[in-house]
């Protein structure tokens, strides 16, 4: 069976992710010391005793997501024989899931996804003052919808569409007033639920700018090679590998749209019949028999998940 392998974004962190991972297998160690060393601070400390506050904050979060997807990765090549380049059609992730992705084909080096992450993470908090941006999660109505949306609530502010997860379900992203305006219009227009979310800034929208200019000057410093396999681009739900468009379009992605439900439908629509999701949670698994019912979903982030891995590459 044709398989993608998709890498998690914000939220899926929890404090003690990785933790087994590194006690079973001395390459998820390696991964995760490699980390720490980039980074120049034990962000595995606070990945596996907390305190979650710290941990959650958007500059632990997105490294720390990816050490553990890498770290399970690494752990599929040595006790599964898995080859990406063999094995794979495409890989893709979630926001900061597409650096991990990146990293798990060999485009960047793990160190330099550490770092680029911490950058990013800080960049994005920075952007706007605390309080003056939110985001919220709109349930029910189509991607079209929830863009109008959107626009009629913006009233001379920023609000846009971050997220198009799955059918019926759209993250919008602005000045709080904004997207307080964008839940009453969505209910008005029949969401059958429009929830502010608990986040600590308001990603992927115009407010992120400063943040995209802080890494276009990183990504311009760092090497970027041509992935194993292609990488389906969140800005374009479609697969690049010239390293001058990835960084560019890492770049568009800061301000951009995730268009996963897109990102989804397009490998589906190229063969892929299963979707191997890598790192903490189940997130992106979940979304994908949302997105194409037909698809089978896993996720890989524990000793029990390479097992169970490894059995269906013998079945």
């Amino acid at each position: 069976m044709t398989t993608a392998f998709v890498f998690p974004g914000q939220g899926s962190q929890a404090v003690g992710m990785g933790k087994a991972l590194a006690e079973a297998f001395p390459v998820a160690r390696a991964v995760f010391d490699e980390v720490d060393a980039a980074l120049g601070d034990r962000l595995t400390q606070v990945m596996w005793d907390g305190p979650a506050d710290t941990l959650t904050l958007t500059e632990n979060a997105q490294p720390a997501l990816m050490a553990v997807s890498l770290a399970a990765m690494r752990v599929l090549e040595t006790e599964a024989g898995l080859d990406l380049r063999r094995d794979a059609a495409f890989v893709a992730g979630h926001s900061l899931g597409e650096y991990s992705a990146l990293a798990a084909a060999g485009a960047l080096s793990i160190a330099d996804t550490a770092r680029l992450l911490r950058l990013r993470g800080r960049s994005m908090q920075a952007a706007t003052p605390v309080g003056t941006g939110a985001m919220a999660a709109l349930m029910g109505l189509d991607f079209d919808t929830a863009v109008a949306v959107a626009a009629e609530a913006a009233q001379g502010e920023v609000c846009a569409a971050a997220n198009d997860n799955a059918p019926g379900q759209v993250v919008v992203s602005g000045h709080k007033a904004a997207v307080e305006r964008a839940c009453e219009i969505a209910k008005a227009k029949g969401a059958s639920r429009a929830i502010m979310l608990t986040v600590s800034a308001p990603f992927h929208c115009p407010l992120m700018a400063p943040a995209a200019d802080a890494m276009a000057v990183a990504l311009a410093e760092v090497d970027v090679r041509v992935p194993a396999v292609p990488v389906v681009a969140n800005v374009l739900a479609r697969p690049i590998t010239d390293p001058a468009e990835i960084r560019r379009r890492l770049v568009e992605q800061v301000t951009g749209t995730v268009r996963w439900r897109e990102s989804v439908g397009y490998m589906a629509g190229e063969g892929v019949g299963r979707l191997v999701e890598v790192g903490a949670g189940k997130v992106l698994s979940g979304l994908a028999k949302r997105i194409v019912k037909e698809l089978a979903a896993s996720n890989v982030g524990t000793p029990d998940d390479v097992a169970a891995f490894k059995a269906t590459l013998s079945a």
